[in-house]
């Protein structure tokens, strides 16, 4: 299976809980009390759907073919003021940046960006109270009992925005998924047609003294994603989550570099402008084809107030350089 088929960013789901265990209306009986009091324990509640970060994680894949998941139920209490057993958790593993949705309203619930981390996607009903909390001094045996509280069914929506240090940013055909196979271990498929990616790849790029950031590369962008055009909103999503923009912008452009720059930040824009506020780099790909006489006259033309570089991942050209820019945006934004 390719890794395309195997990135899931998105699942509906229905989480049904447990239903809490009735409370016990038991009245104490032993050999030397015959007429004893209320002793009936209360109900155990019901199983909770929880969800738990987990690191390793990096697709919503496991969860796509499980419509349904299912809670036990708490069990009833018994003699003996004895509490009934808490039916079991049903806890489901998600990556981290994955956020729960009511697939009703559309409500954001949460979101999991923590190793370890869990949170009640739907709670299980609690367990009724047993006789002996009803006891007064005017009912001194109750015979009945609390029943337990009815589990939820409910439609959740799971969806998955990449957590990455460095997201790449660029028309179709820009360089990004070579750029990510040269600098990280990441193996993207790489072709020269649009929208070879069609799904993000994440890629460790080791740095200096042993240090390493994430650079996801998301599917390109053409004009109108921000309105759902071409692939629209499924990856315009995962660049939210990125600390670093990178635009990638090839030096063989039909457009000048200013123009197509200035059209990817429209793009992002008009999808969320916050994308605006974070710090951006600007690499003109391809330069391996430019000499220095063409680079000069190329950065006169180049858009003010973004530090730029002139890179060629073929020919490993300001590689070094590059991750030298992105880790000082990545510091400064973590500063």
């Amino acid at each position: 299976m390719s890794q395309g088929s195997n990135f899931v960013d998105y699942v509906k789901i229905c989480c049904r809980s447990g239903k809490g265990g009735a409370g016990s209306a038991h009245l104490h009986r032993d050999i030397r009390t015959a007429t004893g009091g209320p002793d009936g324990g209360d109900g155990g509640r019901g199983g909770h759907v929880i969800l738990r970060g987990n690191a390793q994680f990096w697709t919503l894949l496991h969860l796509k073919y499980r419509k349904h998941i299912i809670a036990p139920d708490g069990l009833p209490g018994s003699s003996g003021t004895s509490t009934g057993k808490s039916g079991k958790d049903e806890i489901l593993d998600v990556p981290l940046g994955t956020i729960a949705k009511d697939a009703e309203t559309g409500e954001v619930l949460f979101e999991i960006t923590k190793d370890g981390e869990t949170k009640i996607l739907t709670s299980g009903g609690r367990g009724g109270l047993g006789n002996w909390h009803f006891k007064t001094p005017t009912l001194q045996t109750p015979r009945f009992a609390q029943p337990g509280e009815a589990g939820k069914e409910e439609w959740m929506v799971l969806e998955l925005k990449v957590l990455a240090d460095v997201g790449l940013v660029g028309f179709p055909n820009a360089g990004k998924s070579t750029l990510l196979s040269v600098v990280s271990a990441a193996k993207p498929e790489i072709a020269d047609y649009p929208f070879t990616t069609l799904v993000p790849n994440l890629g460790i790029v080791s740095y200096r003294d042993s240090k390493s950031f994430i650079m996801a590369d998301i599917p390109g962008i053409i004009e109108g994603a921000s309105k759902g055009k071409g692939l629209g909103y499924r990856f315009l999503r995962h660049i939210e989550r990125n600390s670093v923009l990178l635009f990638m912008v090839p030096a063989d452009t039909a457009r000048s570099i200013t123009e197509e720059y200035a059209i990817l930040k429209a793009e992002l824009e008009d999808y969320n402008s916050e994308l605006m506020q974070k710090p951006h780099v600007l690499a003109i790909t391809k330069s391996d084809m430019l000499d220095e006489e063409l680079m000069t006259e190329m950065k006169k033309e180049l858009p003010k107030n973004i530090p730029f570089i002139f890179i060629s991942s073929v020919a490993q050209k300001g590689l070094v350089e590059l991750k030298d820019m992105l880790w000082l945006a990545i510091n400064a934004e973590i500063a």
